[in-house]
């Protein structure tokens, strides 16, 4: 139950954030989506080690997770650099 948070967390405050524009609000729903990206990560690393899901379902997870991660932290990189 809390990898489906902390995934939907991810989208769902970047759709936030994009409703306020160009602001420091965007940047904000940014970082917490990838403080939610992070933790879908752990998440999936934890079920895996676990057992809990199989290793090649925990590779494909992990690998569409950290690109997400990636490009927010591309985004936070670029929207901090022209403030």
């Amino acid at each position: 139950m809390q990898l489906q948070r902390a995934s939907l967390s991810v989208q769902l405050n970047i759709a936030e954030g994009y409703t306020f524009g160009d602001s420091p609000s965007f940047t904000r729903h940014l970082a917490i989506a990838f403080g939610s990206a992070v933790e879908t990560i752990e998440l999936i690393e934890l079920l895996a080690d676990a057992e809990v899901i199989e290793r090649q379902l925990a590779s494909d997870l992990l690998r569409h997770s950290l690109s997400s991660r990636n490009m927010l932290i591309g985004l936070l990189k670029q929207r901090r650099k022209y403030r």
